[in-house]
């Protein structure tokens, strides 16, 4: 499937929801418009709200690779764009000399760059293998310089290799940025892309979520589950509020136990699923069995 084919928000929401991705109205206009406007999309959000799951969906939707790019404290061009296989590049030297194939200087160092000892990584890729989804995966954690590298590459869709030649995409790759917000992006960024907050889902959605992601789970434990970890997100206790990726491995962890409903006893050996903090845990088991009579 093409992008082109995708002529509408309500049809990439439905082709996200072939794929067991539940997007609101906003979330597939703005998509849409990405696709066809050919802008990068830059989706912020708290953890566990969709974001990766977002490109993910999208890439299977439109039949087209995945290529991700995880972005962390101190990457840079060469991590993210491209390197030279040099234990490769020692091996093929040793073997040049061992068999004295060649005298030219010249000639030698250019075998060296030869495109076989090119390690693509994942920018480089994704502009040779497009049509592909870009992931740039947490890019709050990069820092400013590699903010700058990834713009000029967002806007000229190319790169210059200086032993290959410049390298452009023929097909510009389609763009999902990812951020948690641990740190404002730089405005030149934002405005290269198209932008959309995802909050937490409402009570349905976040049910629907549960029921198209794990069918096998009882319709009942679903709503519970789900009951749950609204009024853990309505409050202000939790050092980190469970995402939907947090209900999601709560809900599989109680039905993998083979419960049908939430009881007390399951719901506090099974929060470890839902909380990652022992002061969460310990709030949560709390107040439990105030949640589960209410």
């Amino acid at each position: 499937m093409s992008p082109a084919s995708l002529g509408s928000p309500d049809e990439i929401a439905a082709s996200l929801a072939e794929q067991g991705y539940l997007s609101d109205e906003g979330l597939s206009t703005v998509t849409y418009l990405a696709l066809a406007m050919h802008r990068p999309l830059l989706v912020e959000g708290e953890p566990g709200t969709g974001k990766t799951a977002l490109a993910e969906a999208l890439a299977a939707s439109l039949e087209v690779p995945l290529i991700r790019l995880q972005c962390y404290e101190g990457i840079d061009a060469s991590q993210a764009l491209y390197d030279w296989d040099f234990t490769r590049q020692i091996l093929h030297l040793r073997t040049v000399e061992a068999t004295g194939s060649t005298t030219d200087p010249g000639a030698l160092e250019e075998s060296l760059f030869d495109e076989r000892f090119l390690l693509a990584r994942p920018i480089l890729r994704a502009l040779r293998e497009s049509p592909a989804v870009l992931l740039v995966d947490e890019i709050d954690r990069a820092d400013d310089e590699f903010e700058a590298f990834l713009l000029e590459v967002l806007s000229t869709h190319q790169v210059s290799i200086p032993e290959l030649g410049t390298i452009t995409a023929e097909t510009p790759p389609i763009v999902v940025l990812t951020s948690n917000r641990t740190r404002e992006l730089h405005d030149a960024l934002k405005r290269r892309c198209l932008y959309h907050w995802i909050d937490h889902p409402g009570l349905a959605r976040e049910t629907a979520i549960v029921r198209t992601r794990l069918p096998e789970v009882a319709e009942a434990l679903a709503e519970q589950v789900v009951t749950v970890v609204q009024r853990l997100r309505g409050g202000d206790e939790l050092l980190k509020p469970p995402g939907v990726a947090e209900t999601l491995d709560w809900a599989s962890a109680l039905h993998e136990l083979g419960s049908t409903e939430l009881d007390l006893e399951t719901a506090a050996a099974t929060i470890g699923a839902l909380c990652k903090y022992r002061e969460d845990m310990e709030r949560v088991r709390a107040t439990l069995d105030v949640m589960l009579s209410a």
